[in-house]
């Protein structure tokens, strides 16, 4: 129960200030709009700039660690997409968007402040080489898979071509590209941004964290239950359970084994309602299955810390 009082508790305070925020008013869903756009397309890209430029990547690209991490990652995905399909008897489209779902966990305002507290600053090395390549990788599966099938019978460079486009319209993606550049370049950083950036990413992740309980609240989980019950159990449950077992397999270090599944085991993202919004497809599940795994983390999240050695 420590690590639930001590760990996990405190982040979800945080939303939950956002969260009664805007329950009683006393922020709007403008304001709202607001906190989560300055950390989506500055804080948050400014905590990753930093994270890549500063990162070892010799040392913490660890091959074992990313096939670990994304393999249940994309079984959560075909699993979801499949699910979707032969299950729930959802279209193609709506397929794609579930399948997203499960796999995009929410591994920057959950998957880092949970393996902080739980295990330190120093801890969090793996979870960045994780995150330096999660938004390409879900978002080149996520829009691949949804451009063909909506482009089924049209050009494959059409469809290429408007993967390419919204890959790189998106700032995280954009931030993790230059944070690369500036590591394998040695380029220098003057000292005056360095303190600026660094200023920046101390805001990331509290108001980061507020923003979502804000967003939260706009989220009603409505209709579609069994749909949102199967994407959260692929979340919390399958994705870090398929992580563990290949992470023991594969000989991998007690430290990144504790970034990968703490990451894996985190709810799904806002990103995966944007995805869905993006294409207007099953919006009601990917809402309800960020507001209910978000939630379901409290329990979740305090098992696998258990679990993990």
């Amino acid at each position: 129960m420590q690590a639930l009082a001590n760990v996990i508790l405190p982040v979800f305070l945080v939303i939950g200030f956002g969260y009664v925020a805007r329950w009683r008013n006393l922020i709007s869903d403008s304001q709202v709009d607001g906190v989560v756009w300055f950390t989506q397309t500055f804080a948050i890209p400014c905590l990753l700039f930093v994270a890549i430029a500063r990162l070892d990547l010799g040392q913490e690209f660890n091959w074992r660690l990313l096939v670990s991490f994304y393999t249940g990652a994309v079984a959560g995905f075909a699993l979801g997409f499949w699910g979707a399909r032969l299950i729930f008897k959802r279209d193609w489209e709506d397929c794609v968007a579930i399948g997203f779902v499960a796999l995009f966990s929410n591994s920057v305002l959950l998957g880092l402040p949970i393996t902080e507290r739980a295990y330190g600053a120093d801890a969090l090395a793996p979870n960045y080489a994780i995150i330096a390549v999660h938004s390409p990788i879900c978002y080149a599966i996520g829009i691949t898979t949804m451009e063909l099938i909506r482009n089924r019978g049209g050009r494959l460079r059409d469809s290429a071509a408007r993967v390419f486009s919204a890959m790189f319209r998106n700032a995280l993606v954009i931030a993790i590209g230059l944070g690369f550049i500036v590591n394998l370049t040695g380029l220098p950083m003057p000292g005056v941004v360095d303190q600026a950036l660094d200023m920046m990413v101390r805001a990331a992740l509290p108001a980061a964290l507020f923003g979502l309980g804000g967003v939260l609240y706009l989220y009603r989980p409505e209709g579609d239950l069994r749909t949102i019950g199967f994407v959260v159990a692929l979340s919390l449950v399958v994705h870090p359970a398929i992580t563990l077992g290949l992470s023991y397999a594969l000989g991998l270090s007690t430290e990144a084994m504790r970034s990968a599944v703490v990451t894996a085991a985190m709810a799904p993202g806002v990103n995966a309602y944007v995805f869905a919004n993006i294409y207007g497809r099953a919006k009601r599940v990917a809402a309800s299955s960020v507001l209910i795994g978000t939630a379901g983390v409290i329990v979740t999240g305090w098992v696998w810390l258990q679990i993990l050695p």
